[in-house]
């Protein structure tokens, strides 16, 4: 049991890890081969976290259920199908590892490897979008897992690659990856006094999302014996 436990956390950590040294490296190569074009850096920007998503998902999700995001935890505990205290390692481990994989990022690109992101992202528009951007990755998570759970990774992969694209806020949908982010100065960064907000709108989409799904996906025998 011990040994399931640490390799969950393991996993968790790792896989957070990874995922921010891929928002965070690729934004800072996109954005210095981009020649000043915005929109290619956060094409360039967009493609590795979908690629990345779908890699990760796939070789940890049987050890851990590949959350990497407090708010997709959150979502699993409203479901009760994780418990408080692991949702609470969980948590901690993710925006431990996210702060991690910021760091290798700017390791890798000879970058100060601490520091507070100066880049505004704020106001009513991206607020909204953060909801709508995580309502849609729990949405997809949960429907998937109902249709088809062989796809999850594809789905949360090509998902995000989207919602960096529809969503104002270029879809965080992640509070490990929003405080990750507010500690790198660079293309993916989010000032700290932004990132209580986003937190937030997150954490709503989820409960969102949950119930959302709790109604849409319930078994029909179930939907009978509700009604």
């Amino acid at each position: 049991m011990a040994m399931d436990a640490s390799r969950k956390y393991a996993a968790e950590f790792i896989g957070t890890a990874f995922l921010l040294a891929t928002v965070v490296g690729s934004g800072i190569m996109a954005e210095r081969l981009a020649g000043g074009n915005v929109a290619v850096a956060l094409l360039g920007n967009t493609i590795p976290t979908g690629a990345i998503l779908y890699v990760l998902i796939t070789m940890l999700g049987p050890i851990s259920g590949a959350h990497f995001n407090p708010a997709v935890t959150f979502a699993f505990w409203l479901r009760r199908e994780i418990g408080a205290y692991e949702s609470l390692i969980y948590i901690v481990l993710q925006i431990a590892g996210g702060l991690v994989g910021v760091w290798a990022a700017h390791a890798m690109f000879a970058e100060d490897i601490f520091q507070a992101s100066a880049k505004i992202r704020t106001g009513g528009a991206q607020w909204f979008a953060e909801i709508v951007a995580t309502f849609g990755l729990v949405f997809a998570i949960f429907a998937t897992l109902k249709a088809n759970s062989k796809s999850v990774a594809a789905a949360v992969g090509l998902y995000i690659t989207a919602a960096y694209w529809f969503t104002a806020s270029t879809s965080f949908a992640n509070p490990a990856v929003t405080v990750a982010r507010a500690f790198s100065n660079t293309f993916a960064g989010i000032r700290p006094i932004d990132m209580p907000w986003f937190i937030l709108m997150q954490f709503i989409g989820a409960a969102a999302a949950f119930a959302v799904c709790r109604w849409l996906l319930a078994d029909r025998e179930k939907v009978g014996e509700a009604g």
